[in-house]
């Protein structure tokens, strides 16, 4: 996608520096720098404390950080601590542990001189594949907006609701939930794009950011406006992303998702996950029961993030002094409750028939 008209991925490779090179979103939407991620206490910090965020984003992070654990020491042992030091990161968000563990088992039967150069590759990999699964994703969710847009009077546009950032940001390019909205605004489509806040991190404010340099009209709203928008009929689809989906469908995303989950059932508005396929656990059935939901700093909430008068970036707290704050950031939404998943293969049931259907070799290895 693009800033200001120049093409940017949310991660590259500085060949020039010999170095991978992120977007660091702690800043964003008010100051875009670009910071390299040269050691790996770097790569365990970008992705601890969000410099890079999104379960696709963290997963191509992490495999560029095995990439750096076989330049600085190639074996086994080292390949081993590599994988604890960044999977230990984030609990909730399956694809890291399922890059980390391609890494592993492309990386163990090759001899170690050869494990260095052959792990750069498979990062690279992973990365072009997630930019090529997003773009397909995106493919399938247009079809969804057209079918809505074809019964919707001539000029009025298809009203979105979305949750967090499931955007290019989050992922390596095209976003997920964002990716139909992309190609529907690319189609010529009316779009108009209600962005959920997201607190306590305000994520939503990377979806207007990204919405808004690309020309797609949208409102950003406070978390709990999308049920009145839902009743008032303003609400013509809703459209997520996840971090770890179950083998049945339950959806785990970041919090307040559930609650959306809600309100679109008791209003008929249609609900969409946006589900690249190394984002389902197969090994995972029960979401609510089996899935570890992070719980993060407190500050988080009893703090925010924004431009001072001055014109520098700081915190305020919000919260009395002394007042504690939780801090889970994801919820899990069950699978009754999801009217569809816009995976890479198509679109199919909240259901493991659903998804066996689609992804049938994941499913028999699960068994």
């Amino acid at each position: 996608m693009k800033i200001d008209g120049t093409h940017y991925r949310s991660l590259w490779w500085n060949a020039e520096r010999d170095v991978l090179e992120i977007i660091d979103q702690r800043w964003l939407p008010h100051d875009f720098r670009v910071i390299p991620v040269a050691t790996m206490q770097d790569f365990a910090d970008a992705i601890y404390e969000m410099r890079v965020r999104g379960a696709p984003l963290i997963g191509a992070t992490a495999a560029y950080g095995m990439a750096l654990a076989m330049r600085e020491d190639p074996s086994d042992a080292n390949m081993d601590a590599a994988w604890t030091f960044l999977e230990k990161t984030r609990p909730t968000a399956i694809n890291l542990r399922w890059a980390l563990d391609r890494c592993r088992a492309a990386l163990r039967p090759l001899p170690q001189g050869e494990r260095a150069t052959a792990a750069h590759a498979l990062a690279a990999e992973i990365a072009d594949e997630d930019v090529e699964i997003n773009r397909r994703i995106g493919a399938h969710g247009l079809e969804i907006i057209r079918e809505i847009a074809a019964k919707k009077p001539a000029g009025e546009p298809v009203r979105l609701l979305t949750h967090c950032n499931a955007g290019w940001l989050a992922t390596v390019d095209w976003g997920t939930a964002t990716s139909p909205m992309y190609q529907a605004h690319e189609a010529g489509i009316p779009l108009h794009v209600w962005v959920d806040e997201t607190r306590p991190r305000n994520q939503g404010a990377l979806t207007a950011w990204e919405l808004g340099s690309h020309g797609v009209p949208h409102t950003y709203i406070t978390d709990n406006a999308g049920g009145h928008l839902m009743q008032h009929g303003l609400v013509d689809m809703v459209i997520t992303g996840t971090d770890r989906t179950t083998r049945q469908g339950d959806v785990c995303n970041k919090i307040g998702t559930y609650l959306k989950a809600l309100a679109a059932r008791d209003n008929g508005v249609p609900f969409y996950v946006a589900l690249p396929s190394p984002t389902i656990d197969w090994t995972v059935g029960d979401g609510v029961a089996e899935i570890p939901i992070e719980e993060r700093n407190a500050r988080e909430v009893t703090h925010i993030q924004g431009v001072t008068d001055e014109g520098g970036i700081g915190h305020v707290r919000v919260t009395p002094e002394g007042t504690e704050g939780g801090n889970p950031a994801f919820d899990v939404t069950p699978h009754r409750l999801v009217t569809g998943l816009i995976t890479e293969r198509g679109v199919c049931d909240a259901s493991e028939e659903g998804l066996s259907g689609l992804f049938p070799e994941h499913a028999q290895a699960a068994e």
